[in-house]
């Protein structure tokens, strides 16, 4: 223990006099330093090279994040990245609650300090340009901006020249689409190309940095390189141009001391614009039943379920007696989804859609429609949308957009505002734009299919993928994995479940209560869940929206465990991956004057993600802020407790 205490003080003494060199370095003119509200990140900007870099810094760790990092565009043939002067710096700051519509919590706290630095560059051809920076006591976001120009009659940037340089080996994962996540990998040992964000760094110092961008409006998402042999990553961009003035999206770096300060934070919608929808009333989140895994599912009464309106009256018939908002009529309602002939303007013999949706209103049921791309351009956008509203949907899943980059960011953004036009919410789905923060902006955007759901992509994921996607894909915003099955053992022999689930029954549950989204998407059929209906009753409880998003604890890839406030209640979800674990939770986050019972849905003792997924046992305890649970989740399973308050005291 001795010789770890003199190691890790030889290690503190070598990065405060390393601090203290670069600080001595940067105490000269043409070198800026900035700070967020609260003092602890530190940020330096320096300009004495005729170019522009930047390094941040922890105080309070006593760690350098970033060294020099060069900041740059080309832009219109020009490198703005040399020959650069700052010629004014302006500096804001702003502290503002805002609530949300659709969110994590209730109310966000938008606090930070503002620099602006207007920039310019040498020579004939002589471009004004802005570097932004917003200094969060959560982390640090920057963009660039450039403004209008009498002798600019069209910008095209080309390149973007940002490096971010850290400044000693790490470790990170990244979103890898529709399959398991990439990571965890060393930096050192990397040479990839085009990394998907967020990407979720691990310090040598266990500081966790996320990086992502918010207010995807314009431009193409970025992605990042890592091939050369420092640590670092590049920025890689699609070419863009504009006649306008422009507005790069902002490109963020979380900050936090473990994993789940990334998911707790609300860096992504501060950055954007403040909501758009002056009334928002008919934006409502909810859990929702949804047609298309169960087709083929044969209840005990001989009923067999299909894409037809007798199925979805009996869907409706169960939504409207246990909670459940809304009914999800999925692809082929309207005919062959991937047939230019389907015009999702009126719906397949089999399916009576105004039946549907009048039945829907009297049982107090909303219907949300499935809409392919295809049919959309074809029939339309706004005509198939205006019918939808017409008919009474509230609102729409949207699935295999195509086109790629800025073209996909442009339409998807045309989805949005024309849903929130005629009052539709929206669920993106099949590798959507990145989350960015904009459901501030566009609250009627209410989730994505970003990350790999379950069942999806005609495969089935393990369990580690449900402990990585909450760390790296959901901070990035609302995620709809279709979490919930409860037919674990014979959902694939449906026709459209294609592979075994693996997992446990309680961990579906409990993902419900880990996954932060606007629609619950339930996939399994009605009977399914009240065969187990003592288990259901805790998705029954669960509310159309959670107050809050707490993250007890976790590790990426193995573990995590999440707290959720619904007005006096609480909803705990924990899970785990291939490996049984056991975890203490300490209720220390409760009122202190509270006392609660606890209902707590657990794996049996024989549970097992492979061959004993639906075993789970039920026990009720009285506890407060002072009590502290072992749990035990089996292997590739979960847990979940409902704490009910007992007094008002």
């Amino acid at each position: 223990m001795k010789n770890h205490l003199k190691v890790n003080k030889k290690i503190g003494i070598a990065i405060f006099l390393m601090l203290a060199i670069i600080y001595h370095s940067y105490s000269q003119i043409s070198v800026y330093k900035f700070k967020s509200p609260d003092g602890k990140i530190n940020l330096v900007v320096s300009n004495k090279n005729k170019n522009v870099e930047f390094s941040l810094f922890l105080i309070n760790k006593k760690e350098i994040i970033l060294d020099k990092s060069p900041m740059g565009l080309v832009l219109n043939g020009v490198d703005l990245s040399k020959n650069i002067t700052i010629t004014s710096i302006k500096e804001n700051t702003v502290k503002e609650t805002w609530n949300t519509v659709v969110g994590k919590t209730k109310k966000v706290v938008n606090h930070y300090n503002e620099y602006i630095l207007e920039c310019t560059n040498k020579g004939k051809n002589k471009i004004l340009f802005n570097i932004v920076f917003r200094c969060y006591n959560d982390g640090v976001a920057f963009r660039y901006i450039i403004p209008e120009q009498d002798h600019l009659d069209s910008i095209k940037i080309e390149r973007d020249l940002t490096v971010l340089n850290f400044s000693d080996d790490f470790t990170f994962w990244a979103t890898n689409k529709e399959k398991h996540n990439l990571g965890p990998i060393l930096r050192s040992k990397a040479s990839l190309e085009k990394i998907q964000s967020p990407v979720i760094i691990k310090t040598k110092l266990d500081t966790y940095i996320g990086i992502h961008e918010a207010a995807i409006f314009n431009f193409a998402p970025f992605t990042l390189s890592a091939t050369s042999e420092y640590f670092n990553f590049e920025f890689d961009i699609e070419k863009y141009i504009t006649n306008t003035t422009l507005e790069t999206s902002w490109r963020t770096i979380f900050i936090g001391n473990t994993p789940g300060d990334l998911i707790e934070s609300n860096l992504l919608v501060n950055l954007n614009p403040s909501c758009k929808i002056e009334d928002t009333s008919w934006i409502k989140p909810g859990k929702s039943v949804w047609d298309w895994r169960v087709a083929g599912y044969i209840a005990k009464d001989g009923f067999e379920y299909g894409l037809n309106t007798t199925s979805h009256k009996r869907f409706i018939d169960f939504a409207s007696k246990n909670n459940i908002q809304y009914l999800l009529m999925d692809a082929d309602w309207y005919g062959d989804e991937f047939s230019d002939n389907s015009n999702p303007s009126s719906s397949v013999n089999n399916i009576n859609i105004v039946e549907n949706m009048n039945y829907a209103k009297e049982k107090g049921i909303g219907i949300i429609l499935y809409l392919n791309d295809i049919g959309a351009k074809k029939f339309g956008l706004e005509k198939v949308l205006k019918q939808f509203s017409e008919w009474g949907a509230v609102g729409v899943k949207y699935g295999f957009m195509t086109g790629e980059g800025q073209e996909k960011v442009k339409y998807t953004r045309k989805v949005v505002e024309l849903c929130a036009k005629y009052k539709l919410m929206v669920d993106f789905h099949d590798y959507p734009i990145p989350p960015s923060g904009d459901i501030r902006t566009w609250p009627n955007l209410i989730t994505r299919e970003f990350g790999w759901a379950q069942a999806d992509a005609k495969s089935s994921y393990f369990p580690e993928t449900i402990v990585s996607s909450p760390f790296i894909n959901m901070i990035a915003g609302p995620l709809d994995l279709t979490s919930g099955w409860f037919d674990l053992n014979n959902a694939h022999s449906r026709k459209k479940v294609f592979k075994e689930i693996p997992g446990t029954v309680v961990a579906e549950v409990a993902k419900l209560i880990v996954i932060y989204t606007g629609w619950i998407v339930l996939p399994d059929a009605p009977e399914e869940y009240l065969r187990k209906d003592d288990l259901f009753d805790c998705i029954r409880k669960m509310p159309v929206q959670f107050d809050s998003l707490l993250v007890l604890d976790g590790k990426i890839g193995e573990y995590i465990s999440v707290a959720r406030r619904s007005e006096d209640d609480w909803f705990i979800g924990s899970l785990t991956n291939r490996n049984a674990r056991e975890i203490t939770i300490d209720f220390s986050f409760l009122p202190k004057d509270k006392e609660y019972e606890a209902t707590i849905y657990m794996d049996a003792d024989k549970t097992h993600y492979l061959n004993n997924k639906e075993s789970y046992k039920i026990r009720k305890k009285h506890l407060n802020s002072n009590t502290k649970l072992l749990i035990k989740m089996a292997p590739g399973g979960g847990n979940a407790i409902y704490l009910k308050e007992t007094n008002n005291n």
